[in-house]
Parts: C-alpha cells; sequence; structure tokens
C-alpha cells in the first residue's frame, strides 16, 4: 500500500526562514522579570534604598522625640487629641518609620548580593540577623510610640493620660535606644568587616562602620541622639556606592552586579 504523503511537520515552523512561533513571545515575558530583578539589585538599587532609608528614619526619630505630648497633662492631653493635633505622630510612626524599614531591608538585600560569593559566611549571618533585629525594634517602638493615637482615632478609646503617655514614651525609647541601637552597632561591626574581608569596598568603608559600631554600643548610654551615627553611615556609603557606579559607566565599563 502506498502510504500517503504527510504534511509538514510542526517542528517545520521553528526552522531558519520559517515564519515565527510563539516561543520568542512566550521566551520576552521572562527575560522583562530577569531584567527587572537585575534592576532591583543593580548598586544604584541600594544607594536609592540607603539614602531613602537616612531620610525617613531622620524624620521619624525627630518627630517623635520632640513630641509636646511629654509635657501635657490629662486635660490639656483629651484637648491635644480632639483638636486633631496628633496628625504628624501618625504620620511618623504608621508610614515614615515602616517604609524608613523596608528601605533598610532593601539596602541590606542590594549590598548582601554585591559582595556575593565573596562573603564570609559567619559575618553575613551576623550582619543579615543584626539588621533584622534592628528593623523589628524600630517597628516595635514606632507602633508603641503611636498606641494612643491608633486606639484614640481608629479603636473609639478615650484620650490617654499623662501617666499612660510616660509608660509607652519609656516602653518606645527603651525599644529604639536601648535594643535597636545594639543591633545597629553590631550590623555596622558585622559589615565593616564583610567590607573588608570581601574587598568589596574600600579601607574607609571598614574602619568608620567601626568607629561608629562601637560609638553606638557606649555612647548611646549617655545621649541618645547618636544613634543619627546609623543613618548618617547608611547615606554616606549609599552616595559612595552611587558615584562609583556612575564613574564605572562614564569609563564605559559594566555595572557591578
Amino acid at each position: 500500500m502506498v502510504s500517503e504523503p504527510r504534511g509538514p511537520s510542526m517542528d517545520s515552523a521553528a526552522a531558519p526562514g520559517g515564519p515565527p512561533t510563539g516561543g520568542a513571545s512566550a521566551d520576552a515575558a521572562p527575560q522583562a522579570v530577569v531584567d527587572a530583578g537585575l534592576q532591583l539589585r543593580a548598586p544604584w538599587a541600594a544607594s536609592l534604598a540607603g539614602i531613602l532609608f537616612a531620610l525617613l528614619f531622620t524624620a521619624t526619630l525627630l518627630l517623635t522625640r520632640n513630641s509636646p505630648l511629654m509635657v501635657l497633662n490629662d486635660r490639656e492631653l483629651a484637648q491635644f487629641f480632639a483638636e486633631g493635633r496628633d496628625t504628624w505622630l501618625l504620620i511618623a510612626g504608621l508610614y515614615l518609620a515602616p517604609f524608613a524599614g523596608i528601605m533598610f531591608l532593601w539596602f541590606v538585600a542590594v549590598v548582601r548580593d554585591q559582595i556575593g560569593e565573596r562573603e564570609d559566611r559567619f559575618f553575613a549571618t551576623v550582619f543579615f540577623g543584626s539588621g533584622l533585629l534592628f528593623v523589628a525594634m524600630l517597628f516595635a517602638a514606632a507602633a508603641v510610640a503611636t498606641t494612643a493615637v491608633v486606639g484614640y482615632r481608629y479603636l473609639g478609646l478615650d484620650a490617654p493620660t499623662a501617666d499612660e503617655m510616660a509608660l509607652m514614651r519609656s516602653l518606645a525609647y527603651t525599644l529604639l535606644f536601648a535594643f535597636a541601637t545594639r543591633a545597629a552597632a553590631v550590623f555596622l561591626l558585622s559589615l565593616a568587616t564583610l567590607g573588608l574581608r570581601s574587598r568589596a569596598f574600600p579601607r574607609w568603608f571598614a574602619l568608620s562602620g567601626y568607629l561608629f559600631g562601637i560609638v553606638l554600643l557606649v555612647v548611646v548610654t549617655f545621649w541618645d541622639w547618636i544613634i543619627l551615627l546609623l543613618p548618617a553611615w547608611v547615606g554616606g556609603v549609599s552616595l559612595f556606592v552611587l558615584r562609583r557606579e556612575r564613574a564605572r559607566l562614564r569609563a564605559g565599563r559594566a555595572p557591578l552586579g
């Protein structure tokens, strides 16, 4: 029996010179996702995240530490909340502080990605863990600081008394300055060691990290505003990374990462 001629096979559509298939368009979407991921991991992403963290964290600290609520009596507190003059505290606790923590985590992730396989696993674990602890303590301190405002505005509670405000202030202060600051100090010390061992950053990076970390461990007990060394250091490192990346692009070299 003579076999009937076969039609063109499915593979012929993919042959050179043949009509385009849906494979190219199917691969375009995954490639776009990969490209977006590389952009988020690029050095400029760490720079942006670090600068935003420095600005947001500093603004949060200035707004909450200079709160007039700490010097008001019960009657003045009731009037203060009734007139809606607590909006700035709500903004600082519910918006600025959480986004500062998110930017800090992004900064940690991108810096760790830049170090890559050169990282020391021991110090990388301490670096990553202390960064997470710092953010957790920052979130907890911001939550405690805004508890009274949230309770009054959204849960229908009465305005807090002066004693209740003093208790919440003490708890928030302890979380941020007694615990979060120590975690930030360990973060600086471990990241400085990572930068020195991996040679991903210059020598001043490590030396300044050691200096600021030791100062945070000791001086915060006597002067709490020293915590601003953390955003200052992160912002400085972010600007350095951004300038280094621009120099590489002007020199015609491929960006890091």
